[in-house]
């Protein structure tokens, strides 16, 4: 069955996959999202400083997250722009906050912060940053997020924590509405106990349905230990790739051929990526953020906002 508050937001690409460089690989996002204004409701930049991927070289260009949602939300005023995911590690948490307020304010409201604990070690290395272990990490991440919460609610804001601390700061404006915070991860035992205390959004990243349901039950189990209502949680879903055409051969092709692709990719027909959406649906993912297997065409991601997005409305 249909739900009306089941959303799409497109995951952009952080480093071009065809060569592209500069104002190319811009244009090339740009179009995209001309495309879908209207039918998505937002698009999601990663934060990563070099490509993640292993499959790309690591001198390919490779877009910062704030900067990119920053112009990005001015060329494009009908979506909605979330961090999926920002590394809490890579900038100061209270400067964090201060960036997300102003981000609010300048695109009227239309920023998801979308935060996690990071990951990618290399990358931590070439920055000059720590890379503590990940308990350490996950710590630091419940830390941050009282600070944010604290600079968009208090004037001033005090915490001492272990890790950070903050002493009579001011956060003006406020961000007016506070932002969602969507806080991306899987960990079992750390991870999933701080989205049951801080988050209201829960991203899973990549997966399949029974990886997600697993995850939902433990996820619950922890707001049930917190004291917190499982369902004021949206629980969104960042797919590791839907390869969509009008014929299921097609679809294929376009899979095999993407360097994305995986064995938890959705493949096939509109019909077919409906079908195998609705699966997820059923656990309760009410939003999905889809990476598309033939970008930097189109095509895929118009007959998804046409065939698709409209049987969940």
């Amino acid at each position: 069955m249909a739900r009306a508050d089941v959303k799409f937001g497109w995951h952009m690409p952080a480093f071009p996959t065809d060569g592209s460089r500069r104002s190319v690989f811009i244009d090339q996002m740009a179009t995209t999202l001309d495309r879908i204004q209207g039918s998505f409701s937002s698009a999601w930049a990663d934060d990563h400083l070099h490509p993640w991927a292993s499959f790309q070289a690591a001198d390919t260009d490779a877009l910062e997250c704030m900067t990119t949602i920053s112009y990005l939300a001015g060329a494009f005023p009908q979506l909605e722009f979330g961090s999926l995911v920002l590394c809490q590690s890579y900038r100061n948490p209270a400067l964090l906050a201060k960036m997300a307020a102003t981000l609010q304010l300048l695109t009227g409201g239309r920023f998801i912060f979308g935060i996690g604990a990071g990951w990618l070690e290399e990358e931590y290395l070439a920055y000059g940053y720590d890379f503590p272990k990940p308990a350490v990490r996950i710590a630091q991440l419940d830390e941050t997020l009282q600070i944010v919460r604290k600079l968009w609610t208090e004037t001033p804001a005090t915490f001492e924590g272990r890790y950070y601390h903050i002493k009579e700061a001011y956060c003006e404006p406020k961000p007016d509405p506070v932002p969602p915070i969507m806080i991306g991860g899987q960990g079992e035992q750390l991870t999933l106990r701080v989205v049951a205390k801080h988050a209201d959004w829960w991203n899973m990243p990549g997966g399949n349905a029974g990886t997600i349901a697993h995850k939902l039950e433990v996820l619950r189990s922890h707001c049930e230990a917190v004291g917190r209502n499982y369902d004021e949680i949206v629980k969104s879903w960042s797919l590791e790739l839907v390869a969509i055409a009008e014929t299921e051969q097609e679809a294929q092709r376009l899979a095999e051929a993407s360097p994305f692709n995986s064995p938890n990719a959705i493949v096939g027909t509109p019909a077919q990526v409906t079908e195998q959406l609705r699966v997820y649906l059923e656990l309760g993912i009410e939003y999905f953020m889809v990476r598309l297997a033939d970008f930097p065409n189109s095509a895929g991601i118009e007959l998804f906002a046409e065939a698709v997005v409209p049987q969940f409305g």
